[in-house]
């Protein structure tokens, strides 16, 4: 517990000075809930109840269990920004030196929308330490701008030495720079919205040597083969920050019953990466998609949480996240939801989870 007040026992409480319950113990109650399968302010009361005694051993809680009403006042009224500084700051002291690939992209909370407006569902942008398989960083779209959101995301962290990578939405000058700025390099997708930048990329790879182009696969997955081929060459001539070389994957797949399909993708690099190492960065990206989104998705049924008002979605969100990369990285052997419906059946897991954040 002193470690996780070390880093969030500064947040300011948005309360009155007549308060209960400290603002940490209601965050440490919060998290402790959202590791056992809660999913909103009242299941993290119903959890504060039957739990009394095992959370007193480690928080005081000496008014009894918070009420819903006090969870919800708490999350919908802390500001979100200062809370996920402490988060980035956390998560950088839980993982140790950051390496590899960090890939941002944005999430809609498909739950998370007022009566009449379901299209338009809170978005968020997430920043993802691929190797490390740990979330570093949340922001919100402002007005669903990603693309301010990653740079407000990326304000935040020291990524020195790590390769950022973004989809095509993100391959702007000043995304670029945010991410220089941040001690890294990047590797950005390259498509129509730069009509300009993706010409000139496409003549310098049509007049390299296609003998420097590397080859992965054919490996068999999901039922289908895949191969890549990789061609990375030196850009000096194009403006652009930083920009150093530009590189083509070309993906071949084929499924059982149908053709073969052939995915052409373009990047910008600020470091020119060899053609193997540039088809392992592209691959890993989407692991974003696959160990963050879909695990927010199916364990923690994170789109189907209609939390909505105020921070609360935004700061719940962030809670879910924390718990996520505490049970990924406890030593359990197991799945995500058995890592969390374990937590909700032994009392002595649950703590072992909470003390794996020291």
């Amino acid at each position: 517990m002193s470690d996780f007040a070390n880093y969030f026992g500064g947040l300011a409480d948005p309360r009155a000075g007549n308060v209960r319950y400290e603002l940490l113990e209601l965050i440490f109650v919060g998290l402790a809930a959202v590791l056992c399968g809660a999913e909103d302010c009242t299941d993290m009361a119903e959890f504060a109840e039957a739990k009394l005694g095992l959370l007193r051993q480690v928080v005081r809680l000496e008014h009894g269990a918070p009420s819903h009403d006090t969870f919800s006042r708490v999350f919908r009224l802390l500001e979100p920004e200062p809370f996920e500084a402490a988060f980035a700051r956390f998560t950088r002291a839980f993982a140790g030196a950051l390496e590899g690939v960090v890939a941002i992209d944005g999430k809609a909370l498909r739950g998370a929308y007022e009566r009449g407006r379901k299209a338009t569902p809170l978005h968020l942008v997430n920043i993802w330490a691929a190797e490390a398989r740990l979330v570093i960083g949340q922001s919100l779209a402002p007005g669903r701008n990603e693309v301010l959101g990653a740079q407000q995301a990326l304000a935040l962290l020291r990524l020195d030495g790590c390769i950022v990578t973004a989809d095509a939405l993100h391959c702007r000058a000043d995304t670029a720079q945010a991410i220089l700025d941040a001690g890294a390099d990047y590797v950005l997708a390259l498509k129509g919205n730069q009509p300009g930048l993706l010409a000139k990329a496409q003549a310098l790879i049509d007049a390299a040597d296609p003998a420097d182009q590397a080859l992965s696969g054919p490996a068999k997955a999901h039922d289908r083969l895949e191969s890549r081929t990789a061609l990375v060459v030196a850009a000096h001539d194009l403006d652009f920050p930083g920009l150093a070389a530009v590189a083509r994957v070309e993906t071949r797949r084929k499924a059982a019953a149908d053709d073969q399909a052939i995915i052409v993708r373009w990047y910008l690099l600020s470091t020119r990466l060899d053609p193997q190492r540039m088809i392992e960065v592209a691959r890993t990206h989407w692991t974003i998609e696959n160990q963050l989104h879909w695990v927010l998705d199916v364990a923690f049924l994170e789109d189907r949480v209609r939390s909505r008002k105020d921070n609360a979605p935004q700061n719940l969100a962030l809670l879910r996240k924390l718990a996520l990369n505490i049970a990924r990285h406890h030593p359990a052997k197991g799945s995500m939801r058995k890592k969390l419906k374990r937590a909700g059946w032994d009392d002595a897991f649950l703590l072992s989870m909470l003390a794996h954040m020291r």
